[in-house]
């Protein structure tokens, strides 16, 4: 189990419990059926070392992963410079798992925006859950008890979020990149995969970045692992 936040969002729980889209902004109109969807292979190779790629490994035993999200829609018509933003959402969640894993919360808020539009109900057709779109072994790789939790959600999409940030030394560009095409998309192509899903999701989640740091006031004193200028 992941470490409980200070301060229990309990009015969103309360208010998931009845069923209601937690959300300061309104409903999203696609479906799940409009999303693209993209195959990930994930394998351990020879060495032991866990790893993902866009192709099936040859002569090794894998596990398919397909990725889909809100703001991967290539034929999406919704204006995202100007879309809701949601500002309060799972605030006491969000903030802290961005101070425990020193990601910076407006790109985590972005993350969450992209991915689910802040519904902590949220299933894609290709199994992943909630908030963050958690594919069920990312989920068993961060701890993560009850992806359909919001909080555990949270802690467990900010900690791969983290990781990823970190194996690309901040550059928020290509850990996005990953976190939509997986890591070794990213490396096999030495930067963004030419993926339209991928360069479409990369390009939104950096708007919706920029809209949420000028919306928020940043309170953590230390150092964010994702820099504004790391794009």
């Amino acid at each position: 189990m992941l470490a409980a936040s200070a301060g229990a969002d309990t009015n969103s729980a309360a208010l998931s419990a009845r069923g209601t889209v937690l959300s300061s902004a309104p409903a999203p109109q696609e479906t799940e059926a409009d999303k693209p969807a993209m195959k990930i292979f994930k394998y351990t190779n020879r060495s032991g070392v866990r790893s993902y790629s866009d192709r099936a490994p040859m002569g090794i035993s894998y596990e398919v992963v397909q990725l889909s999200c809100y703001a991967c829609n290539v034929r999406s018509t919704l204006d995202w410079n100007n879309i809701p933003l949601f500002l309060y959402d799972y605030q006491n969640s969000i903030n802290a798992a961005s101070k425990k894993y020193r990601v910076d919360p407006a790109l985590v808020r972005a993350v969450i925006h992209a991915e689910s539009a802040f519904r902590p109900g949220a299933r894609s057709k290709k199994g992943a859950l909630g908030l963050m779109q958690l594919m069920p072994s990312t989920a068993r790789d961060m701890d993560v008890a009850n992806a359909m939790e919001p909080q555990d959600n949270i802690f467990g999409g900010v900690r791969y979020l983290a990781w990823l940030l970190a194996e690309h030394n901040g550059n928020t560009t290509l850990a996005t990149a990953a976190y939509n095409a997986g890591p070794g998309a990213v490396k096999r192509y030495n930067g963004i995969p030419p993926y339209e899903e991928t360069l479409t999701y990369v390009k939104r989640v950096k708007l919706l970045h920029e809209r949420y740091k000028a919306a928020l006031t940043k309170t953590f004193s230390g150092e964010w692992i994702s820099q504004a200028d790391k794009y």
